[in-house]
Formats: C-alpha cells, structure tokens, sequence
C-alpha cells in the first residue's frame, strides 16, 4: 500500500510559479512510475506529466509543455511539479499518483494504483 499527500497548492496571478510536493510511503518507491493530473469541475481527470522509474523517461501535456516540470528524489520519496508561466486555464485540483504496474510513461488515469487527496490551484488573471 502506498499513501501520498500532496502539498504547495494555492493562489497565484497569471504568470507567476507554483511548486506542487508529493511526499510518498512505501519501500520501493523508485520503482513507481510517478504522475501528476489535474481535474476542473464537470471534466475528467488529465494528465499533467509523468516520470517513469528513476531514470526513466518523462511526459507532458502539450498545454505545459515548456513551464511545468516534474522530478523526483527518490531518496525522500517525493516527486514535484515545478509550475511556472501559470495561466487562469491551469487552474484545477492537482492529483499526485503512483503506478507500481508500470514504470514508463503512463498517462491514463485508469493505469494508476494509486492517487493522493488532491491539492487546489487557483491562477487568476
């Protein structure tokens, strides 16, 4: 079982940067593929990006390509999501979560063992 708490939420104006946390429990956490996904009400949840096992690779959505970015330290357990150049379109709540089936890229939601509680963006313009 692995448990994750996102942090680092909250409310910025246009342009200016976020750094989402994700702190995770388990032994074995290199071996996950890690993403981060965001979900505004009446829509489904999107993947943001995705980190593959230590040292694999990574994936982003074309709308954050070149401002977000994700890494991991596997020796705290933890993955971040560096937002920078925020818009009012990336507001949303923010979903750290965890696949101990894959290890690459993985970018449905369906594909993920597990999801933190979410953590609330809010860009204003």
């Amino acid at each position: 079982q692995v448990q994750l708490v996102e942090s680092g939420g909250g409310s910025v104006q246009a342009g200016d940067s976020l750094r989402l946390s994700c702190a995770a429990s388990g032994r074995t956490f290199s071996s996950y593929a890690m993403g981060w996904f965001r979900q505004v009400p009446g829509k489904e949840r999107e993947v943001v990006a995705n980190s593959g096992w230590s040292g694999g690779p990574t994936y982003y959505a074309d709308s954050v390509k070149g401002r977000f970015t994700i890494s991991r330290d596997n020796a705290k357990n933890s993955v971040y999501l560096q937002m920078n150049s925020l818009k009012p379109e990336d507001t949303a709540v923010y979903y750290c979560a965890a696949s101990e089936r894959h290890q690459g890229v993985v970018i449905l939601a369906r594909n993920y063992d597990y999801w933190g509680q979410g953590t609330q963006v809010t860009v204003s313009s």
